[in-house]
């Protein structure tokens, strides 16, 4: 199927190309379903130069709009840390499309046929995907223990997101009634676990913080219940920033907080960010910014304020989905494709009332190598794979046993026949014994073996085998156009 000529970089031998034409066919059949053109650039389609460039050059009017356009190339991804061969190829075969639009409600009505459309290029190749919701649109990922990163998945609804951005459904903690802010010894108490412990109250009753530091030195005091985790890229996101570290305790101690007794009551000079889990409680403990002690009965806002309280969370499976509230389950996958919402590029068009409006745009992308990696790893058995009819390199794997002439003449004339019918056949003539010849077969995965050898040619008949099947039967062959129209192999 393919052959490696270097880390991350591999050949597609003739199997394996004929399996890669394939998908990129169903590809150019979805697209053209939903009026699609194919084009081809030399450089990346999805930037938003070659966006811009492209409306300039081409979109004047308003009638043009909505146009989608597509490519299928080979691309590179500047990754080194490759390690799950073509599912992390650095070289690969990618469709990549772009949509543009007179507004983002153009878009966004188009924006499901897109969907559809990658919905059922997945189906045509036999493979089953996640679509995992993301910040303006939505990603397509495989599931399966060589992928590299983590996505978190609902048990029974269709929830699913980034491990790492995933939402939960936070445990409320009872409510009480306020009380006095008290200051508590807490010898030896610097992590949540030992001071839950040491005053007997649970987790969800405590407030921990997080000190980080941006590159401009300003520090971020980020507070969440004691029972949760922060995720640094919710952090991120809700900061609008690129880089966060943990800050220094010189930088702490300049703020007014004590590292491992610290919390966000009477620090100046840094930003507080608070998760929405400190609204999910009352009487919280919290660090009291002196070394050895603690504070009773913090409640917020009244004891502090934050410059924004947002979901920081970090998401852990077993957590309560936030749709369905059912447990959420942490698994490893990878992307295969993407949908993304766009926006506004610099090039422009002429509406109705020949004023001049910018050019809304879409971009797509699918990872066609992933994909015939990924359908592999879905469609195997101990003996190798099993292809989909859709996307097999060939059809029919046609074998013949055996040193008898007439045996391979019946052969050549079989594999001819079989042509004539329209049917794609790999014919194995090599000199090999059976055994060689069957297990490669497997291993090939081809949907239908058919078998001569001088023992079916007694009967005038030939072997029949489909690969996902333990069972084999011989037919006769006159009856064997009959036979493979039932199968639907073609």
């Amino acid at each position: 199927m393919i052959h490696p000529c270097g880390t991350g970089n591999y050949t597609y031998l003739p199997l394996g190309r004929r399996v890669l034409h394939k998908i990129e066919q169903i590809i150019r059949q979805e697209m053209r379903g939903i009026a699609g053109h194919e084009l081809l650039t030399p450089h990346t389609l999805a930037s938003q130069e070659a966006a811009a460039d492209l409306c300039r050059a081409q979109i004047e009017s308003y009638r043009q709009l909505p146009t989608l356009i597509y490519q299928i190339r080979t691309d590179r991804r500047d990754d080194y840390r490759l390690r799950a061969g073509l599912l992390d190829a650095q070289e690969f075969r990618a469709q990549e499309a772009l949509s543009f639009h007179p507004d983002a409600h153009s878009l966004n009505d188009f924006y499901p046929y897109l969907y559809q459309a990658y919905v059922n290029i997945f189906h045509a190749c036999g493979l089953e995907t996640v679509a995992v919701e993301t910040e303006g649109g939505n990603e397509f990922i495989v599931l399966c223990q060589a992928g590299k990163h983590t996505f978190t998945l609902c048990s029974e609804c269709p929830y699913a997101a980034h491990a790492e951005e995933a939402e939960f459904a936070r445990r409320e903690a009872p409510r009480e009634i306020e009380r006095a802010r008290e200051k508590v010894a807490t010898p030896d108490c610097k992590t949540m676990a030992a001071l839950a412990i040491f005053l007997g109250v649970p987790l969800e009753k405590t407030l921990k913080v997080v000190f980080y530091a941006t590159e401009e030195g300003e520090v971020i005091i980020a507070t969440i219940r004691g029972d949760l985790d922060i995720s640094e890229a919710k952090l991120k996101k809700a900061l609008n920033i690129a880089d966060l570290y943990l800050a220094t305790e010189r930088e702490i101690v300049a703020v007014g907080a004590v590292p491992g007794y610290g919390s966000a009551i009477g620090v100046h000079g840094a930003k507080l960010i608070a998760d929405q889990s400190v609204l999910l409680g009352s009487n919280f403990v919290a660090g009291a910014n002196e070394d050895g002690y603690h504070l009773l009965n913090v409640n917020y806002p009244r004891d502090f304020q934050a410059d924004m309280v947002t979901d920081i969370a970090q998401a852990r499976a077993g957590y309560a989905c936030p749709r369905c509230h059912h447990e959420l389950a942490e698994t490893p996958g990878i992307e295969l494709g993407y949908l993304r919402r766009g926006q506004e590029t610099p090039a422009t068009y002429l509406d109705q009332d020949r004023k001049a409006r910018a050019v809304v745009v879409g971009t797509y992308g699918l990872d066609l190598s992933r994909l015939m990696a990924a359908v592999v790893e879905q469609h195997h058995d101990q003996q190798g794979i099993v292809w989909p009819v859709s996307i097999a390199p060939c059809q029919i794997h046609l074998v013949v046993l055996g040193t008898d002439q007439e045996v391979w003449a019946r052969a050549e004339e079989t594999y001819a026949r079989l042509g004539d019918w329209g049917y794609e056949v790999l014919y194995d003539d090599r000199n090999e014994s059976a055994g060689v010849k069957f297990n490669d077969a497997d291993l090939i995965g081809v949907p239908v073996r058919l078998t001569l050898s001088h023992r079916t040619l007694q009967e005038d008949a030939i072997e029949i085998k489909l690969r996902w099947q333990e069972g084999r039967e011989t037919i006769g062959l006159d009856a064997l156009p009959k036979e493979l129209e039932k199968l639907s192999v073609r």
